[in-house]
Formats: structure tokens, sequence, C-alpha cells
């Protein structure tokens, strides 16, 4: 145990600071402090030594320099049964301090702020405060470091029950906690500083995530995992939602979950996404959420079964009764907001009863890109990838129809219906869409041709009349014949092809429509 006699407060958040520099005090802990801080403690009536007096030295430099002395870090670092260290202590007048109390200058929030300089964000960069922290923190053994406010009233209790003393088990876990903060912060540094003008990727990449849950194993029983989520959020995702019902997601329903919502807040339409296996196995828009999820569900009904369901809208009673009432399998129902009664019914009037996921993201973003940039992140053995989201569809102004029949304005909405749902299968893709609904999806197979035998199939006698899209070119013509044959009027793809003449040949062979985007989008 350490007994605490000596404390040095410097915050910027304020927040519960006079409490409990005044339960320190009930201990008859000495309370050395610094600016405003010191200013706050003295108006709240507590006695308070300020750190110029401490340390024989005034503030300075527009108090860039204020605890960087050694009469601090001697004061901290001391190792207490190291007789060389006492010895010097006693030489320089140092007196001990047990415990620190210190949170940084809020830099995060300062770079957060619409037009910030780079001057500006400099000048809120923390130096004493790290220092201060990090030397606690290496010498925890005799002294707690507290940079968390929500551990103040755990502290005091502890102080309480033991006469004014922490546990070697608590030190430990404040340094713990202590070390996590400074490489937050230093971390937050590095990457503002990384991506000003002139940069496109960091030379150095500094992750940081915070563990949101274990996981009970992850693709396979036999492999451990966990979530963790980023520490700032900026749109509402699977990171941010809130669960109504229902266990914990695993890791595959992660994966599907986040699939999903993606795919819904593609459209500004009324929409609804059911993914299975990490593919769309039915997507719709309609005027309403239940109509959206019935056409969604008629794709393939077969393989919705335990699958991922998400929705763009607020879930109401009439789209939870149809989700409730047929012979349906659902593990997990994503949307912005539930109705009270849609949770009554999802959760007492099916066979999943309380299993059920019911996870409310919140308010999706308008518009759908988010408000600061983000990357995907793909790891590989040795290393790991990195780029940036596949936000876009298509640039209107590389839009080429290429075939001698131009597609009719609702096939063109059909198509680009389509390609939205394209973008989120994986490669080869192949989708057919028809009524503003998928009616069959080709996916993840090696060869493109097969992708399309497989949506033709799917589709069956709705595709005719059906549109297609695809992810990539057409390597050969004979995908478009497959679609053609089945039914389909118009296709929508990339383009780029050396083979692209023959594509459009045997596209007007049969009278087909063509538009080219010039974009590709794969997913691996």
């Amino acid at each position: 145990m350490v007994k605490i006699t000596r404390a040095l407060i410097s915050v910027t958040d304020k927040k519960g600071i006079v409490e409990f520099a005044k339960g320190l005090s009930a201990f008859g802990v000495e309370i050395i402090s610094t600016g405003g801080t010191a200013k706050a403690l003295k108006d709240a009536g507590l006695k308070v030594t300020d750190i110029s007096e401490f340390t024989g030295f005034p503030e300075m430099m527009d108090g860039r320099v204020k605890t960087l002395h050694p009469k601090v870090h001697g004061a901290i670092l001391a190792v207490r049964d190291n007789e060389s260290h006492v010895k010097s202590a006693k030489e320089h007048n140092i007196k001990f301090i047990d415990m620190v109390v210190v949170n940084l200058y809020q830099f995060e929030a300062t770079v957060a702020k619409e037009g910030v300089s780079r001057e500006e964000a400099i000048e809120n960069i923390d130096i004493g405060g790290p220092s201060m922290i990090r030397s606690a923190a290496k010498n925890n053994k005799y002294v707690a470091v507290v940079t968390n406010p929500s551990r103040y009233k755990e502290i005091l209790d502890e102080m309480s029950r033991s006469g004014g003393s922490l546990s070697e088990e608590t030190l430990f876990s404040l340094a713990q906690e202590a070390f996590s903060l400074t490489a937050h912060y230093d971390t937050a540094i590095a990457n503002y500083l990384e991506k000003l003008p002139g940069k496109e990727f960091p030379a150095k990449l500094c992750l940081e995530f915070d563990l949101a849950s274990p996981l009970r194993y992850g693709e396979n029983p036999h492999q451990k995992a966990a979530f963790y989520r980023a520490p700032e959020q900026f749109e509402a995702s699977i990171s941010t939602g809130k669960f109504l019902s229902g266990k914990e997601l695993s890791y595959n329903n992660i994966m599907d979950a986040d699939c999903a919502l993606e795919l819904v807040k593609s459209f500004d339409e009324i929409a609804v996404a059911i993914i299975k296996h990490a593919n769309p196995c039915g997507c719709a828009v309609a005027e309403t959420l239940k109509e959206a999820f019935i056409k969604a569900y008629e794709c393939d009904p077969v393989s919705a079964f335990g699958s991922i369901v998400a929705a763009n809208r607020r879930l109401d009673a009439k789209t939870a009764k149809e989700m409730a009432t047929q012979e349906k399998f659902i593990e997990v129902i994503i949307a912005p907001e539930f109705e009270d009664e849609a949770v009554k019914i999802l959760t007492t009037q099916t066979k999943w009863g309380k299993n059920v996921r019911l996870l409310s993201v919140g308010a999706l973003p308008v518009p759908r890109e988010p408000s600061r940039r983000e990357y995907d992140l793909r790891k590989v053995v040795g290393g790991i990838l990195i780029q940036e989201r596949d936000l876009e569809i298509f640039n209107p102004e590389n839009i080429r129809i290429v075939t001698k029949r131009e597609p009719t304005e609702r096939e063109i909405k059909e198509l680009e219906f389509a390609l939205h749902i394209a973008k989120f299968v994986k490669s080869n893709a192949i989708v057919l869409s028809k009524d503003f609904a998928s009616v069959g999806v080709g996916a993840g197979q090696m060869s493109r041709v097969d992708s399309t035998k497989i949506a033709v199939e799917k589709a069956g006698e709705k595709a005719k009349g059906a549109v297609l899209a695809s992810d990539a070119f057409f390597p050969f013509p004979d995908s478009i014949e497959v679609a053609a044959q089945a039914g389909v009027t118009a296709i929508i793809q990339p383009g780029g092809s050396l083979k692209d003449d023959a594509a459009i040949e045997m596209a007007n062979r049969y009278n087909l429509a063509m538009v080219f985007t010039g974009m590709r989008h794969f997913r691996h």
C-alpha cells in the first residue's frame, strides 16, 4: 500500500476536480497545482501550493514551461527505497509527490473544429502533461497517476477504506490507463500531422481502436476473436448500434451486418437489404418498408434463412408483422430506430423470440458520405492494405450508351439501382433487377459467365424484362448472350475490356441497351 501525502493536480477537464481535491484534503493530502486548476481549487476554498512556489521557478512562455522542472519530475520519479535517490532528493530539497492528477490539452477537440489553423493545433499539443503522466506511470510502484475523472470516486473510496492509501493493484491499473492515454494522444497528433496537405497516405500508419467486446469465437469455433471500436465515430454504423434485444453479435454477424447496413445507407429511397454470407441475397426499394421487405425477401427465400436484414427507415409494426408471420428465420434486424410495437412483435410473436438481435443505429447520414475521410483496412500476413472507402457509384460525366438501342428512362433508373447492389456483392458480381428489386444474384465466381448463369438461374422467369449490373467489364461476350437469352433488356458495366467491341456487338445482336460507367466496383 502507498500512503498518499502529496498530490499534484493539473487538469484541462475540471469536471469533478473540486470534489476530488476536497476528498484528498480530508485525508491530509497536500495539494500542488497549476494555473487555472489552482485558481478553481482556491476559489472553492481549498489550500493549494502553486507550482511556481513548489519549484522556486516561475511559470513562463505563456505557460509552456511550468512543470518541466527537476523538482517536479524528481519528486515523481524517485524510487523511495533507493538510498541514492532519497539522498539526491534531500540534497536538492525535493519533496516526494505520491499522486499526479492530470488530463491533457484537448488536442482532438481543437483539430475537429472547422478551419482550425496548423498553428492553433500545434499550440494545443500538451508537453508537460504527458511528461508528468509518463513519469508517474513509470514509477507506479510508489505513485498514483490519475488521468480519468470517472475514477475519482473509486480512488477516494479505496483511500477511505485503507486510511488514505492505495494498493499496488490500483496503482498498476492507473498506470495502464495512463500509458493508454498518452499512446492515444500521440497517435491523434501523429495522425493529424500526417493528414496535412501533401501526404496522401502516412509514412507510418498509427491505428487505435478500443476493445468493444470479446467474441465467442471468430469465423470458426476454433478461432478466438474480439471486436474493437474506433474511438471516434462520425456516422451511424454497426459500431454505434444499440441492442434492443438478443445477445451480442458474432464475428460473422458483424461482417454481414456491416454489409447490410452500408448497402441500405446507399439509397435515398425506402430500402431493405437481406445479407447472407457477406452477399446480398435480396434488396429492394419501395413506397413502404413492408413492401420493400417483401420484395427483397422474394428474391431468394431459401438463401434468406438465417440472414441479416437492414432497413434505412424506422422499423414499423406492419413490417415487423410481415417478418414474423411467414416461415422466416432472421438472425439480426438493423434499422435507424424501432417502433415499440415492432420490438414487441419481433421478440414475442416469432419462433426466434428474444434471441433475435435488434440493433438500432440512429439517424443515417445525409449526405451518405462521412464527414471525415476514412479508410478501409485489410490485414494480410505481415502487412496491411489501406484504401479509400468505395462511396461512389459512377461519375455521370463518364456515362456512355454504347449500343444502337438506348435504355429507356425507367431502365436507366433500374440499372443504377442494380449497380448499387452489385457494389456490395463479392466479385465476380452479377445482379439482375426488376421493378426495383433484385431478382437474381451471382456472387464470388471465378468466371463472370458462371456468375451470370447463377444470377439467371436464381431469377428464373423474373429474368424476362430484368436489367443486369456487372461490377466489372465482360472479358468475353458470352455473359451478355446468356443474359439476353434469359430475357434481360439492358446492361450496365464499367467497360474497358479489350473485347468491348465484341460485347457491344452481342448486345446489338439481341437489341439490348448497354451503358458503360467507366468505374469498376470489385469487392474481395
